[in-house]
């Protein structure tokens, strides 16, 4: 702790967060106790979310995070090339897009792993590329987190 900013360390790496004032961060013998200063709505929401970025900063640079994005449609096809991510998503143009630092991206057969030690990032990332082909509701091609449930609707009908 240097005055706002708290750092922790671990094995996969290392991360900083500037907390507010309306809170207060202290660090015991093998625990961190995130006390609220004052009793106004704002500390205590400020209290809540602090308490779990420290937990999510302690997680990150133990175990790491990482999200599993699924995708779906004939043609649509995706690759790592050094630090680019190349996505062919069936528009007139491939899509390329940098990967972030801090996050490495592994492609096998058609699940793409985004992961690393920053959850804000890794869900960051996860969604800019989900929001480029959502999985569609008809023939469910796209984007789509590995266990999420698609509702699928019926098409058209034929009138005879």
């Amino acid at each position: 702790m240097k005055a706002n900013i708290l750092t922790v360390k671990g094995p996969k790496g290392q991360l900083t967060f500037t907390h507010h004032v309306d809170v207060a961060i202290a660090i015991g013998e093998g625990e961190i106790t995130v006390t609220k200063k004052g009793e106004s709505k704002r500390a205590a929401a400020l209290w809540g979310t602090t308490t779990k970025m420290v937990g999510n900063m302690i997680e990150g640079v133990t175990k790491g995070f990482q999200e599993r994005l699924e995708l779906n449609g004939v043609g649509f096809r995706m690759a790592v090339a050094g630090k680019k991510l190349n996505l062919a998503l069936g528009f007139s143009h491939p899509v390329d897009m940098a990967i972030p630092e801090g996050i490495e991206a592994k492609v096998e057969g058609n699940v793409l792993t985004v992961s690393g030690i920053d959850k804000q990032a890794v869900g960051q990332f996860a969604a800019v590329i989900r929001r480029l082909k959502p999985v569609e509701p008809y023939k469910g091609k796209g984007f789509k987190y590995v266990g999420e449930v698609v509702r699928r609707k019926e098409g058209k009908k034929s009138s005879s």
